[in-house]
């Protein structure tokens, strides 16, 4: 990567890189340690994440600023999330955590308005953290063991990524919004675009955005694959802190003039229309233009991507004096408590309702399939980050992605409309001062020792592992195409959110929308497995019950074309061999039910050699490849990351 050396230009992901590394060599593909000055995480994987924290034996966090969210598991159908939420709570006042409680909203939106910091590093238990980046600070989404580790005091570990510089150029026009510029570059490059990589937007165009709006954008870059995205720090950034009583925060943090980028990525902000991704995926975009017409039966307005008090007022000003379609089921979700208020003060909410708007709770909510699950086969567009099939909570809705001007005029006309033909664009302003109300976020005790930490019986211990044997062996026990995402290998929804801290029950839905017979067929055939994948296998959610749920009922490995980024660190952290295909024809050497074996998995992991795997069932040899750094190497030989922290303190 050029420009990494002190002295030289830099961009800004280069100088916060460079200001956080404590071990490493900032070259692209080289493994890094960096600091973190805060962490994040969210109650469907929090659980997790602080079970691992305690075990790791530290009596408090050590990170500069850590907050425990409450917003994804707040549909109380039963016992479970509300003990849960007690489970949080108590370990937060115990270790040293800040604990923003149910009602206050959606981690990613809160931590914007009052604790991203530009120029800082976040780590979340959350694929959408890079959502700070809108504010210039470096959001990185990752596993909750990784989280747990760095709440110990411990360094993160990533490959350094490329950077792509992504050059705005002009202004938006009215009608096209901040989410068109992310549906842009996901058209172009599509979901696996941004592995490795990330996204650093540049040029005259970004000072047209609002913070809200650059938020929107880096939290989609998830969508890419990416490891993060960055905005820089500007006066955009300064009048955002400021109305949130932070402008002692700003830092001013830009580009040195000659910084250069691995990959440039040039988008016309003039140019641009109103887009939607069409089911089932977020690359799968079009002009809504060419899909205008579609008869819709759900809109959905929310989600960590677009809840912010701009988007409200947006749809309520488009709506004001209106009534939604008769055929139309409109939900609006605002991303947190302060938008709320903002929204009544401001007359937004009478607006919404007036339209005949239903308003959800402030949290993640649909987005995530908690409620509001569309009817058999219906058209929902939403305003939410992911359309995956089956995550709305119906596995045959047909789910787009769109803006909150896309969605406003769907649920006006009750089809999928081009906003442009609803007339002149309503502007919206952002009020100079917005109303910061924290009695929502418990600050924990000066000494938590005292504290003891409620346990309800829904709370089950993660499963444990060993290290990895000298032999390996098992059966393929499923064979998948590209691009399965977490959603497909261990779902969401209100019932299994409701089972992540009951890993045993949870297993028992492991590929259930994949193949519904999957449970049925491990439980006549256990014992050691291994799954098999094409391209880009564990994109989307950082959850890591994708790789806990399988990996207690037996899972050994996963032979796959290539990895998304963060679930290949997820199955290393718990001892399962991420294999990737030497070459990608052999795909079609192995089938469903073959038996395969790895004999010396422990030599053969001790050098950067190829593995090869013995197909008994079809008697030959496949070469995989197994690229690890040292640590990486050391971490699998010892069965995971838990036990490589504990080897290290002994």
């Amino acid at each position: 990567m050029q420009g990494m050396v002190t002295g030289l230009a830099q961009n800004v992901t280069q100088k916060i890189l460079s200001s956080h590394i404590v071990s490493g060599e900032l070259a692209p593909g080289q493994e890094i340690g960096i600091r973190c000055d805060q962490t994040l995480t969210q109650d469907a994987t929090g659980t997790m994440v602080y079970l691992q924290f305690e075990a790791i034996g530290v009596p408090r966090v050590k990170t500069g600023l850590s907050v425990s969210y409450i917003d994804h598991n707040t549909l109380q159908a039963g016992f479970e999330n509300a003990d849960d939420h007690r489970f949080l709570a108590s370990v937060a006042a115990k270790y040293g955590i800040r604990l923003s409680r149910p009602g206050n909203g959606i981690c990613h939106q809160v931590h914007l308005e009052r604790f991203a910091v530009p120029g800082q590093v976040v780590l979340g238990s959350d694929s959408h953290t890079p959502t700070a980046g809108g504010l210039g600070m470096l959001g990185i989404g990752a596993g909750g063991l990784d989280v747990a580790v760095a709440l110990a005091g411990a360094p993160y570990y990533l490959k350094a990524p490329k950077v792509v510089g992504v050059r705005l150029v002009g202004r938006l026009r009215p009608w096209v919004a901040a989410k068109d510029v992310i549906l842009e570059v996901l058209r172009r490059l599509r979901v696996k675009g941004g592995v490795g990589k990330v996204f650093e937007y540049f040029g005259d165009g970004v000072a047209t955005l609002s913070v809200p709006e650059r938020a929107t954008i880096t939290n989609m870059g998830a969508e890419l694959g990416a490891t993060s995205s960055v905005f820089p720090s500007d006066e955009q950034t300064r009048a955002f802190l400021a109305a949130q009583g932070r402008e002692a925060d700003w830092i001013p943090l830009a580009a040195d003039p000659g910084a250069v980028y691995d990959e440039t990525v040039v988008v016309n902000l003039d140019e641009l229309v109103p887009l939607v991704a069409k089911p089932h995926s977020p690359d799968n975009v079009v002009p809504v233009a060419e899909a205008a017409g579609t008869p819709v039966q759900q809109v959905v307005i929310g989600s960590c991507t677009n809840s912010s008090y701009k988007d409200m007022a947006t749809v309520a000003a488009i709506l004001k004096g209106r009534r939604i379609a008769p055929t139309v089921s409109l939900v609006v979700a605002p991303g947190s408590r302060q938008v709320l208020k903002q929204m009544i003060a401001a007359g937004v909410l009478e607006t919404l309702v007036d339209a005949g708007a239903r308003i959800l709770e402030v949290a993640c909510g649909p987005c995530n399939g908690i409620g509001q699950a569309p009817a058999s086969g219906a058209v929902s567009v939403r305003t939410v980050n992911r359309n995956y099939r089956g995550r709305s909570g119906t596995l045959d809705a047909q789910v787009y992605l769109a803006s909150p001007e896309v969605a406003a005029a769907a649920a006006l006309t009750g089809v999928l409309t081009d906003p442009r033909d609803l007339g002149p664009y309503p502007a919206v302003d952002l009020p100079a001062a917005v109303l910061v109300d924290d009695s929502m976020i418990l600050l924990p005790p000066a000494d938590g020792s005292a504290v003891e930490i409620v346990r309800g019986p829904n709370i089950k211990p993660f499963p444990a592992t060993a290290p990895l044997p000298e032999d390996l062996s098992g059966r393929v026990m499923i064979k998948l195409g590209d691009n399965i995402s977490t959603d497909d290998i261990m779902p969401a929804g209100a019932h299994l959110l409701s089972l992540r801290s009951n890993i045993p029950a949870m297993a028992r839905y492991i590929f259930s929308r994949v193949d519904p017979e999957f449970d049925r067929r491990l439980e006549q055939q256990p014992g050691p497995w291994f799954v098999l994948a094409g391209e880009n296998y564990g994109q989307g959610s950082s959850r890591e019950h994708a790789v806990m749920a399988p990996l207690s009922r037996g899972l050994k490995g996963v032979i796959a074309k290539s990895f998304a980024r963060i679930h290949r660190n997820n199955l290393i952290n718990f001892g399962i061999l991420p294999l990737a295909l030497a070459d990608p024809e052999d795909y079609t050497r192995i089938s469903e039910g073959d038996e395969l074996e790895l004999k010396g998995s422990r030599s053969a992991l001790s050098s950067d050699g190829p593995v090869v795997l013995v197909n008994r069932t079809k008697g030959l040899e496949i070469e995989a490849r197994c690229e690890l750094s040292p640590r990486e190497r050391a971490i699998l030989l010892a069965g995971g990351l838990l036990n490589y922290v504990r080897e290290q303190d002994n």
